[in-house]
């Protein structure tokens, strides 16, 4: 499966974007994505994860309440509603298939799949 995330921008502190994960095949309505960012000089960083049915979800606490991931499985893209940014939310913004049974991990290495991200860039 290829993913391509995109919609990122340069917005100021308080606003919203919302972000999408397209994917190349079918297949992937059957696959958790997982939303992970990277800020420079950082670690890539684990944000929100839904399951292939788009019922189940869970976030890092960093983002609880501001952000919300959903999916259109007739569309093959997943989406990520970020609110209230802030500018530690600038970072480049990542979308990723989750390996096998993983549910509930924020660990980049259970996740593949890696496309190019968007960035987002928050100013004050």
């Amino acid at each position: 499966v290829q993913l391509q995330a995109s919609g990122g921008g340069l917005v100021q502190a308080g606003n919203s974007l919302r972000l999408s994960c397209a994917a190349s095949t079918r297949t992937f309505t059957i696959k958790a994505i997982g939303w992970f960012r990277q800020a420079p000089g950082k670690e890539r960083q684990f944000v929100a994860a839904i399951s292939g049915s788009g019922g189940r979800t869970y976030y890092a606490d960093s983002v609880k309440g501001r952000f919300t991931v959903s999916r259109d499985n007739a569309k093959n893209t997943v989406y990520l509603q970020v609110n209230s940014l802030k500018p530690e939310d600038t970072a480049v913004y990542y979308c990723s298939v989750m390996k096998g049974i993983k549910w509930g991990s924020q660990d980049s290495a259970d996740f593949l799949s890696w496309g190019q991200g968007t960035q987002v860039t928050v100013s004050s």
